[in-house]
Formats: structure tokens, C-alpha cells, sequence
């Protein structure tokens, strides 16, 4: 897939909204349970504080635990429809997934062959216990947005940081797929891991910092 900002099987209406109302609580400050607005009604969302029981509080991941299991993942590939992957069942089945239909519309359903390089990189940090820190969304935009509105934001590229990508231009609503750095090549390049990408596979990718946007900064263990 080229396009992975989660676009596909959404309803004209649907991604108007997403276009005009994508941003998420302004001011929210990044902790052990991460809040969400609701575009609709501005209303906090704080059921996802405590869904994992492996959950940890910020800053007691490490980077490196991170990537090692995004690395693991390599070669994962999706079907004929986009879909069936362990990300796609996964996100699915989360209290995240419903919170997301409220916002943006759609239905569960529509996840099942969606672009899925938000939904990796969300995995990832489930499977890594750092939800909380790592973010969890379907939408590329909105994502982004979660880590500017809690000042977790940046154009450094740091091993583990959540990496925003464009195609057209520099701006986070222009974003189009996300990834996780895994280092900075000190050539104008960095190495991310990343699902979901022109080969359907999650892939070991070096992409110039030129289509950088921004990236996103967990809290991890120094």
C-alpha cells in the first residue's frame, strides 16, 4: 500500500470530519493513562488508562525493548484485501477501536482492511507494556496530534521516536504514514521500522528526513 493515513473504506462524510476535526484535547499533558478527546463533543475519553495488565508507567520501557519487538515483526505481510494481519484483529478488538468509530465514524468492520501503519506501531507498544507513552490510534493525523498536544513532539530523530512521514508537503494534516526510528543515519537519512508499506509487508525502511514531518517522543527508560 502507498496511501497509509487510515483513509480507505471511510464514507465522504466521514473523512470531511476527519479533515476538520482531527485534533485532540489541547493542553492534555502525556501520562500512565493517556486522554483522548472526542471530536464530536470535545468529551473525555479515559477508558483507555488500563486495558493491559502488562501496562507500565511511563519511563520504564527502554527504546531498545521497543524496537526489538517491531523488529520481530519483519516480514509480516497483509492479504489480497489490505488486511489480516495480527495488527488489524488486534486493534479490532481493543476499547480503542470503538472509541475511534465514535470519532471518525465508519464501523469496526472497516478496520478489517485499512491501512495499518498506525495500527503496528500501536501494537507494538501494547505488546511492549508502553500504551501509555507509545500512543495507540488507527489515524496518522490524529496521532501525530496526541504526542504536539502533550509537548511530546520534535524534528530530532531519536532511536524509538514515533516517525511521521508526508508524501506532499510538511504539514502534520498532510501526514501519510507513521514509523518507528530506528536510527538517525547522519547522511540526511534514518532507518525506521514500519508497517504497512509499498510492499504490504512491515519492512526495515531508510527513508530521507526531507519527507520527515515531525516526530512523536515517548517516554522511555534512559
Amino acid at each position: 500500500m502507498t496511501i497509509n493515513a487510515f483513509t480507505r473504506a471511510l464514507t465522504p462524510a466521514t473523512l470531511t470530519r476527519l479533515a476538520l476535526g482531527v485534533s485532540v484535547a489541547a493542553g492534555a499533558v502525556l501520562t500512565a493513562a493517556p486522554v483522548f478527546a472526542d471530536q464530536a463533543s470535545g468529551a473525555r475519553s479515559d477508558t483507555v488508562a488500563s486495558h493491559s495488565a502488562e501496562e507500565k508507567s511511563a519511563g520504564q520501557v527502554s527504546a531498545q525493548s521497543v524496537l526489538k519487538i517491531a523488529e520481530s515483526q519483519v516480514g509480516v505481510t497483509e492479504n489480497a484485501a489490505g488486511g489480516g494481519t495480527p495488527f488489524h484483529s488486534w486493534y479490532m478488538s481493543s476499547p480503542r477501536a470503538k472509541e475511534t468509530v465514535a470519532r471518525d465514524g465508519g464501523s469496526l468492520q472497516s478496520y478489517a482492511n485499512a491501512p495499518w501503519c498506525a495500527m503496528f506501531v500501536s501494537w507494538v507498544g501494547e505488546k511492549a507494556g508502553a500504551r501509555s507513552t507509545v500512543g495507540w490510534d488507527a489515524y496518522t493525523v490524529t496521532y501525530a496530534k496526541w504526542f504536539e498536544a502533550n509537548k511530546h513532539w520534535g524534528s530530532q530523530a531519536k532511536p524509538g521516536a514515533v516517525v511521521f512521514y508526508s508524501w506532499n508537503d510538511k504539514s502534520v494534516e498532510s501526514i501519510d504514514h507513521v514509523g518507528l526510528v530506528k536510527q538517525d543515519n547522519g547522511d540526511g537519512t534514518i532507518t525506521a521500522i514500519e508497517g504497512n508499506t509499498g510492499n504490504g509487508k512491515v519492512e526495515e525502511r531508510v527513508r530521507p528526513k526531507s519527507q520527515v514531518v515531525g516526530y512523536g517522543y515517548p517516554q522511555y527508560k534512559a
